[in-house]
């Protein structure tokens, strides 16, 4: 299982945009046989802020997903176009 979080910062003019993208790209990424979850939240203290939560079955479901025509259109054109800021954080299951 691979599981990461992205944690991601935009300007407060594109909040509703990406909202949009991330329902869109969301519910795409769960419809992948290998995608196990794939949740977007805002951060509430900050909702300029996204955390989006992701696990796939294994790499090559990563890879699958990273590859997909709607990661193309909606990550890669759309939210990696207007984000600010980007930590990606690769997450181990302890139990």
């Amino acid at each position: 299982m691979i599981s990461f979080t992205v944690r991601m910062r935009f300007a407060p003019e594109d909040r509703a945009e990406i909202r949009s993208i991330l329902q869109n790209l969301g519910a795409a990424s769960r419809q992948e046989s290998g995608c196990v979850s794939y949740v977007a939240h805002s951060v509430e203290a900050d909702p300029d802020v996204i955390l989006i939560y992701e696990q796939y079955q294994d790499a090559e479901a990563l890879e699958a997903h990273r590859s997909s025509a709607h990661f193309d259109q909606y990550a890669t054109n759309g939210l990696y176009r207007k984000v600010r800021e980007r930590t990606l954080e690769t997450l181990q299951e302890i139990v």
